[in-house]
């Protein structure tokens, strides 16, 4: 099929008044960063709504992209026609006339007049479009309720738009629009999916993934880089800093206390994210917690892994069950390398009976006495590799630089 150009609009952030402009900018620049790889599209912008002119780039492959731009609900394949009758009647054919219609297939016209120096009304207008069409295909009939196909015609000055296609997209807010904010990234299903969501509701993120060589595999760290280019897909690019997590994971271990082993690594690892997030700029934490899903998150258990930081502690889906999550990783494309057999830091090290019920006051003691904690922290933060995914797989890496500074 033929299509000239696609109608991107708006979700529900068309509802926040002065801040509209603002979020329709982020809208566009998202929908720029995205459309590099097709060069002869353009962009063209109007009041609570986007176009996009194909140019002849393939609007199948475009529509898979847009549909991940967050704040954008639904979108149009648009043929135009030149503001004249008999042009609109014909392209309105030939669109029908491509749909290959079968028997019985109910439709409607439903025409705007949106400028008012066309002669014919909006009423007008359906019966002078759907006429001919029924002459034209006679297996169709009409239906103004529930029809099969409805045909959309807009009228406007500089052309008509005819199209009948409405796809779902991704909705929420705009990326970056509600600030930004760290996401705890392992390699399991829930992360992703919370990171997912956090950017659905308009938070930049960037990930922190721990890694504890040799415990785990160099492909273990890879898995995890592969479902930061799935989440770059929804972002345009998106930055991981990795962390080698091997010095302070093996202090804990010396402790003799094994059942609050994760409690322990927890907290360190929202330390690290926390100074991690000061330096970039983020003023939250994102983690995949689901309640009593398991034994680090019981209420009790979030409660102490959670004082180890000032932060805002995000946790999106909190309230969700797994099936739930499940169902979302895999709409997403998450799901299939969430489950690679490949471990990360914390299941290797997962005890066989772990607290559920840790004593906040306990796990400070432990902490306190394992002397070098602190430096091991910093030594985990300057020497994070930080890493930068771009749509369609472009990677840039570099070493961060950091000024060490007593955080505790």
């Amino acid at each position: 099929m033929h299509y000239d150009m696609l109608l991107l609009r708006f979700g529900e952030f068309t509802l926040k008044g002065k801040n509209r402009a603002r979020f329709e900018k982020a809208v566009l620049k998202h929908v720029k960063l995205l459309l590099k790889p097709f060069p002869g599209a353009s962009l063209r912008k109007e009041f609570g709504r986007i176009y996009v002119v194909l140019g002849g780039e393939p609007y199948e492959q475009i529509i898979q992209v847009l549909q991940k731009v967050f704040g954008i609900t639904t979108i149009s394949p648009v043929k135009m026609a030149p503001v004249e009758l008999d042009a609109i009647i014909e392209t309105a054919v030939a669109l029908i006339n491509e749909l290959n219609v079968d028997e019985g297939t109910t439709f409607k016209v439903n025409a705007r007049r949106v400028w008012k120096e066309f002669p014919h009304s909006s009423q007008e207008l359906n019966h002078l479009i759907g006429s001919p069409i029924l002459r034209t295909f006679q297996a169709l009939k009409v239906d103004v309720r529930q029809p099969d196909i409805e045909l959309r015609v807009e009228v406007r000055e500089q052309a008509a738009y005819i199209f009948s296609d409405v796809i779902m997209a991704v909705g929420g807010f705009p990326l970056g629009t509600n600030g930004k904010a760290m996401l705890l990234l392992s390699g399991g299903i829930d992360s992703p999916v919370a990171g997912w969501s956090s950017m659905r509701r308009g938070l930049e993120i960037e990930c922190v993934h721990f890694y504890s060589y040799p415990f785990t595999s160099e492909r273990a760290k890879e898995k995890v880089i592969d479902l930061a280019k799935v989440l770059a897909g929804y972002a345009g690019r998106i930055k991981i800093h990795l962390v080698p997590f091997t010095e302070v994971q093996t202090a804990f271990t010396r402790t003799g206390q094994d059942n609050l082993i994760i409690t322990l690594m927890r907290r360190s690892m929202l330390r690290i994210a926390t100074m991690l997030a000061e330096r970039e700029g983020a003023l939250a934490l994102v983690t995949g917690d689901s309640l009593g899903q398991v034994a680090s998150q019981t209420l009790s258990s979030m409660n102490v892994i959670g004082r180890s930081t000032e932060l805002p502690l995000l946790r999106p889906l909190v309230m969700m069950d797994k099936q739930e999550i499940t169902e979302i990783a895999k709409q997403i494309g998450t799901y299939d390398l969430s489950i690679l057999p490949y471990e990360d830091c914390c299941t290797l090290f997962v005890p066989k009976s772990p607290t559920t019920n840790p004593n906040l006051w306990v796990v400070q003691k432990i902490e306190a006495s394992i002397r070098d904690l602190n430096a091991l922290i910093d030594q985990a933060v300057a020497t994070t590799e930080t890493v930068v995914l771009e749509a369609g797989g472009a990677v840039e890496g570099r070493k961060e630089e950091v000024i060490q500074e007593d955080w505790f």
